[in-house]
């Protein structure tokens, strides 16, 4: 990655009507209506972007879409990048970049997450206060990193703390039901055992999944405000573990999105 790279790939969405957008947002899987809350879209097509990568999983969108929610210039991602795709973190975080140098002031990120903590149920959503990275290492060791950012980035706080306080307003006054807890990023694509769920519970964590930590690091290293919810497809019980269904799991990321896009879209009027 290089700064020539960045400006090519930031001219060509300006040049497509990309303007100084206030608000990046990540979709995760399974979680793209809302775009259909964009008003004025301009979309911009990953395969088009200069050193974008491409989505490779069936159910990621693969476009970056710009435009107006409640008041606000927002940048969306309809389908992020993963690991287990064969990507490396700069891939990953790349978009990321990209939003910021196009002129975000906050980052707002979702998932699809599995529930670790069993008083959390399938449907819930869980607002991230903290995370554990079990990805094996970091989108910030690479030689010239510090062309970019400070290469020791502090984090003790990742997740903005006045957002969160916002989130939980908004959920209280919408009668959203909201967890929180701690978020734990694996590789995947495999779901875990059982002995895995049992030790990812003993190291503090409330659900799992396998993205959203690498662009965080990122997003705290180019000093971005960030906000994560997981929505929680399934309940990972490891004494009454069942064959994982990929379809019921996508099905319930869908029906729970409409309760993500009340709290996102409230955010965006407050702030």
């Amino acid at each position: 990655m290089t700064q020539k790279q960045l400006d090519e790939s930031v001219a060509h969405l300006r040049s497509k009507g990309f303007d100084t957008p206030d608000i990046g947002i990540v979709l995760g899987t399974g979680l793209g209506q809302m775009v259909d809350e964009i008003e004025d879209p301009i979309v911009a097509h990953y395969n088009h972007i200069p050193y974008f990568p491409l989505a490779t999983v069936e159910f990621h969108s693969g476009k970056l879409i710009y435009g107006t929610i409640a008041g606000k210039k927002v940048v969306v991602m309809q389908g992020r990048f993963h690991l287990y795709e064969g990507y490396d973190f700069l891939d990953i975080t790349y978009p990321i970049r990209v939003m910021h140098q196009l002129g975000i002031k906050r980052l707002f990120i979702s998932n699809a997450a599995g529930a670790i903590n069993l008083d959390f149920k399938k449907g819930d959503i869980m607002l991230i206060e903290d995370h554990i990275n079990l990805q094996g290492s970091s989108p910030l060791a690479f030689k010239n990193v510090t062309a970019f950012g400070d290469r020791f980035v502090d984090m003790s706080e990742p997740y903005d703390v006045e957002m969160r306080v916002k989130i939980e307003a908004i959920a209280k006054r919408e009668s959203i039901s909201l967890q929180k807890g701690v978020y734990v990023s694996v590789v995947g694509p495999q779901l875990e055992t059982k002995a895995e769920y049992r030790m990812l519970k003993t190291l503090g964590a409330d659900a799992v999944g396998m993205s959203t930590v690498p662009e965080v690091i990122v997003a705290n290293h180019l000093r971005l405000p960030i906000v994560a919810v997981s929505v929680l497809t399934d309940e990972c019980d490891p004494d009454n573990l069942r064959p994982i269904n990929i379809q019921e799991i996508i099905e319930i990321a869908a029906k729970t999105e409409p309760k993500m896009i009340k709290l996102f879209k409230g955010l965006i009027e407050e702030l």
